[in-house]
């Protein structure tokens, strides 16, 4: 296994040149409904990928375990992180923690959050997500969940100085329906979206998807069920010594999108920016030294 950190579908994706034709097959078996593909006996895995019981086991061995049952485990683990809630966060870390001070343990899993994301991120999927953003024959809508809306908030707020037609769908599930409303085929839909994963907003992306909109998802190492209909997909490690998951490493990744997406439009982007400066003097919204 590449990092005690990755996901097994992250293992999975990584290794899958250095499979044979079979455990290529299995591999796309696996990833199809992941991670409950994976749960069933290793005869009904077998089946359902349409290759031998030799097979799952080479491949599962390949991947760092000892055998199926270990892999399993690992499996039943990450969907057991999937809907961990906050008191059953802090439970996994508190008992074994360091002595060390809370600033130094933080800040470390902070970092190694960072190191891993940028790990998994395929450069010409950034590019091409920036390409979409930048499309102005494109409308983009913005939304995000319970807390990561905060993320959805902040990176709409820049989006709207950088281009026009952009639009933060509430988050509040009586009311996005209207929004969609709007969509067309071609429109671009960035979704925040990490544990524990939100029904109304897979309901959301499903009738984007539906009608056409290309899906950009940011979400977590265990990747929300709304991978499976994006286009794009960042999957951002999230987990620190806290009850809360952390928003460092997708905010890093929003911010580099943002800079991105403005060098690709400022010729159209840089009056837009003195447009709204002149408003902001003659409101007198900041406040002047001078």
């Amino acid at each position: 296994m590449t990092s005690s950190t990755d996901s097994i579908a992250e293992i999975l994706r990584d290794s899958f040149e250095k499979f044979t034709r079979a455990e290529r097959q299995l591999a796309d078996s696996l990833l199809a409904n992941y991670p409950m593909s994976g749960l069933g006996s290793i005869t009904a895995v077998a089946q359902e990928a349409d290759v031998s019981t030799p097979t799952v086991v080479r491949m599962v061995q390949k991947l760092g375990f000892k055998g199926f049952p270990e892999f399993q485990r690992a499996l039943r683990g990450e969907l057991q992180a999937r809907i961990s809630d906050p008191i059953a966060k802090r439970e996994t870390w508190a008992e074994g923690a360091p002595d060390a001070h809370i600033l130094n343990r933080f800040t470390e899993s902070v970092i190694g959050n960072i190191s891993q994301t940028l790990a998994h991120i395929e450069t010409a999927s950034f590019d091409a997500t920036c390409d979409l953003l930048a499309d102005m024959e494109r409308s983009v809508y913005v939304v995000g969940g319970r807390i990561t809306r905060a993320l959805a908030d902040y990176f709409f707020l820049h989006m709207q100085v950088l281009r026009p037609d952009v639009t933060h769908i509430q988050s509040i599930s009586n009311a996005w329906p209207h929004y969609l409303l709007e969509v067309k085929k071609g429109d671009v839909v960035v979704i925040f979206d990490v544990r524990r994963y939100e029904n109304s907003t897979l309901k959301l992306a499903e009738m984007a998807a539906e009608k056409g909109a290309e899906i950009v998802l940011f979400t977590d190492q265990w990747q929300s069920p709304i991978a499976k209909l994006a286009t794009h997909t960042f999957s951002c490690r999230i987990v620190v010594p806290s009850a809360w998951d952390s928003s460092i490493a997708p905010m890093l990744l929003l911010e580099t999108v943002v800079a991105a997406v403005q060098e690709r439009t400022w010729e159209t982007t840089r009056p837009r920016m003195e447009a709204l400066e002149d408003m902001f003097d003659r409101t007198r919204f900041f406040r002047k030294f001078t």
